[in-house]
């Protein structure tokens, strides 16, 4: 039998930025636009660290100094492009084993315009759980996309 791979989740959004701006808020700026109940720690979220270079660390820290991480920097070519490995399994615990991409794109429309493109692939790797996977991963991007649109107005 053969299954259907579950599509890409695939997200565009447009903010009031340069591509510089737009790239600096996403990755530096990864904290302050998370959303703050989206977090693997046990004393909540204070922070999201992205080490911007290939091999870097991608990660949360708790409000008690806890890390957690979410997975590693595949490519950076700032401030174009981001390639991040989610390695967050269906219960978004890390699992080093599994590798989900995330590639995030940074299109100048003009000088204080940047379109941003995400797209969330290889869900098939989440096995008998991807399509309910892809769907709480879709809704959870959407959210936090917009939450990215207002910090980097």
């Amino acid at each position: 039998m053969h299954t259907i791979e579950p599509a890409p989740i695939r997200k565009s959004v447009t903010v009031r930025a340069s591509a510089e701006k737009a790239f600096e808020i996403f990755v530096n700026g990864m904290g302050s636009w998370w959303i703050k109940d989206h977090s693997l720690t046990e004393s909540g979220q204070k922070t999201v660290v992205v080490e911007a270079v290939a091999g870097g660390r991608w990660y949360e820290i708790g409000n008690a100094g806890e890390e957690r991480d979410w997975g590693r920097v595949i490519a950076c070519d700032r401030p174009n492009r981001i390639l991040f490995a989610w390695q967050l399994n269906a219960d978004f615990d890390f699992d080093p084993a599994l590798h989900t991409e995330v590639e995030v794109l940074f299109e100048a429309k003009s000088e204080n315009e940047t379109t941003v493109v995400l797209e969330h692939r290889e869900l098939a790797n989440y096995g008998a759980k991807a399509q309910d996977v892809r769907g709480m991963l879709d809704s959870g991007w959407g959210g936090l996309l917009a939450s990215y649109v207002a910090q980097a107005a």
